[in-house]
């Protein structure tokens, strides 16, 4: 693994804890020798962990629309910003320059991010690790349907355990080294969950 990508908001957030998790992310990914990989902006949590990671010595990478730089959130001091089209060519190309994706608390955007990524190594696209920093308790209720929506027969156990669940950044890229993709097919027939 040498690239993480962190998903996240553009805006702070009601708590202070979640800056203080986006800081904490930037700087262990910076620590452990991994490029930080990002949606490019200088605003809210994303710029909090790319001003950390930068702030610790990483290495960090921006993707972001065309649309968005125009209206001046990009951050003008990564080591590299890719500039795009659209935001489906944001997300290929954030997923391509990663080995693993983190999502810190966020908005739609993240999650809908963070669910394409982890549904495209269910569908055997990437083999690389997906997790929620669930820091104080903010995916407390989405881990919950996630795994109702297992016991509702709607997604294997192993694809399931596909998206690791951590409270700090450094035991979630615990979790990421460790990490082995499922050896079984996504589809679930009648007689199996």
């Amino acid at each position: 693994m040498k690239s993480i990508c962190v998903f996240c908001g553009s805006s702070y957030g009601a708590l202070e804890a979640y800056a203080d998790a986006a800081r904490e992310t930037g700087r262990v990914i910076a620590e452990n020798g991994y490029r930080l990989v990002y949606g490019g902006a200088k605003v809210g949590l994303m710029g909090t962990v790319a001003d950390a990671a930068l702030a610790a010595g990483g290495e960090v990478i921006g993707v972001l629309p065309k649309s968005l730089q125009d209206k001046e959130i990009g951050h003008e001091g990564l080591n590299e910003l890719h500039l795009v089209g659209s935001m489906h060519e944001r997300k290929a190309l954030m997923a391509e320059l990663s080995d693993g994706f983190i999502a810190l608390p966020g908005g739609v955007g993240t999650l809908e991010e963070i669910f394409e990524v982890w549904t495209w190594g269910q569908l055997g696209y990437h083999e690389k690790p997906c997790g929620f920093l669930n820091i104080e308790g903010y995916y407390d209720q989405l881990i919950a349907f996630l795994d109702h929506q297992t016991r509702e027969g709607f997604t294997k156990k192993a694809m399931r355990d596909m998206a690791q669940v951590a409270s700090t950044p450094g035991a979630l890229i615990d979790l990421f080294k460790a990490y082995t993709p499922p050896n079984t097919p996504k589809w679930i027939k009648k007689d199996e969950t």
